[in-house]
């Protein structure tokens, strides 16, 4: 959870760095220089693919019977890694905005951690995940300057997790998770104009809008637990063209 937390800090800090250097360049000769950027500039749609790291996990709150319970003492999220695979649609809207569609695939491996009061050892219950997602998203263009220009990119993601009908996620001693989820996304990134494609690292923050829990009153690790909600931070690598 701590290093979910330190993510968040760096994405924002990023941010501020991109748009702020970014904006000393437009000012020092914006524009010049923009050999490649030429001939996309030319395209009202491209396509492309995006390959990317991720590290998910969930956001907390306890019910009150986590209070007035005398087996459990501690419950955390635990978050872990995994990577993308999407492809991507871009629909240009004037100079500066386009419209993004990146349908694809998202794999994930988040939990839960407990611990009982006759025991100060951690107990991990892993949910593994596979969600097929679609984001849509805006996506805000700064002036370009030699081939490169930064860029902020918010919107919605909807999410279902394939594996929710495994036999692994069904055993009665696991908590229970909706498989449909929305997400709020907001990153920052650069694109780099080369002669045949353009090259987007991006950052992105997802946080889910409602809870995922569902609930099961004969589980008492389900029981403790009020809300959950997902959040991931993303590192996307895009190819388009």
């Amino acid at each position: 959870m701590h290093h979910l937390f330190r993510y968040k800090v760096a994405f924002f800090l990023v941010l501020s760095f991109l748009f702020t250097s970014n904006d000393t360049i437009a000012q020092l000769g914006g524009g010049r220089d923009n050999y490649n950027f030429r001939d996309f500039q030319k395209k009202a749609y491209y396509f492309g693919m995006t390959l990317g790291l991720n590290n998910s996990g969930y956001r907390l709150n306890q019910s009150t019977h986590f209070i007035n319970n005398d087996s459990i003492n501690i419950t955390e999220a635990a978050a872990g890694g995994g990577f993308i695979l999407n492809g991507i649609i871009n629909l240009k809207l004037g100079d500066f905005f386009d419209f993004r569609a990146l349908p694809g695939f998202a794999f994930s491996n988040r939990g839960f951690e407990f611990s009982n009061n006759d025991s100060s050892e951690l107990k991990k219950r892993s949910v593994e995940s596979v969600f097929f997602e679609v984001p849509f998203l805006i996506r805000f263009k700064s002036a370009p300057y030699k081939d490169k220009r930064a860029f902020m990119v918010a919107g919605m993601k909807y999410s279902y997790d394939v594996q929710s009908n495994s036999k692994t996620r069904d055993a009665k001693t696991l908590i229970k998770i909706s498989p449909h989820d929305f997400q709020l996304e907001i990153g920052v990134g650069m694109q780099f104009f080369y002669p045949y494609f353009i090259f987007s690292p991006e950052i992105k923050y997802s946080r889910g809008v409602g809870n995922i829990l569902i609930y099961d009153d004969q589980l008492n690790e389900s029981k403790v637990l009020e809300n959950v909600v997902s959040q991931v931070i993303t590192l996307s690598f895009h190819f388009e063209g």
